[in-house]
């Protein structure tokens, strides 16, 4: 269904288990989808560009989340995503330019690169305890986020994960972080308070 940009509206088979790469990429009028409760897969860029798509339920048979899969989907405004999901990767949400809210559960480990770049409305988002990884450009350009707080376990933030992140006035590490990479909080302008742990030694 690829760069079917009149598409509204699919009711999918309810035995379907993945949804390949690049399935609904550039369907930009698609609104709405309901995916069956047998899926375990959303694969790469398998929403990409459907930059009409205001809500999508995410059931709790997917595990795997995919590179870029609901990236530029400017009119999701919130998703929640279940605990059966164990990974998602590289730049899933980014350029969801209207998200609000979204929660990460729990059985996540790590948040990849550019997971959430450029989610203009993001004003605030839970890291869970189970996060031990917050990848490159992972949160930069979140414009609208306000306060973020590191858990004890994150041991490794990436190079520009907070950059441009212009209204981000509170931030708290509480981890065993060592290593305050390049450009962590390049152009934070509103920043006024951080908590740095004794553990960083550069």
């Amino acid at each position: 269904f690829e760069f079917c940009n009149q598409l509204k509206e699919i009711s999918l088979p309810p035995n379907l288990t993945e949804i390949c790469t690049c399935t609904f990429n550039g369907c930009t009028m698609l609104k709405q989808i309901i995916i069956p409760s047998t899926t375990t897969i959303i694969g790469n860029f398998a929403f990409y560009e459907c930059s009409s798509l205001e809500e999508i339920t995410i059931p709790t048979s997917v595990t795997i989340l995919g590179q870029n899969a609901f990236d530029k989907c400017k009119s999701l405004v919130s998703i929640e995503i279940p605990s059966s999901v164990t990974k998602i990767k590289s730049e899933c949400f980014k350029l969801c330019a209207s998200l609000k809210q979204v929660t990460i559960p729990s059985s996540i480990s790590s948040i990849e690169l550019g997971t959430f770049e450029f989610c203009h409305s993001l004003i605030s988002i839970e890291i869970p305890s189970s996060i031990t990884s917050i990848g490159s450009s992972a949160f930069s350009n979140c414009v609208a986020l306000k306060t973020i707080s590191i858990p004890s376990s994150c041991t490794n933030i990436e190079d520009h994960a907070f950059e441009n992140c212009i209204y981000l006035n509170s931030i708290e590490i509480k981890s065993n972080l060592t290593v305050i990479q390049n450009y962590l909080f390049n152009s934070c302008f509103s920043l006024t308070q951080i908590t740095i742990p004794p553990s960083v030694t550069s």
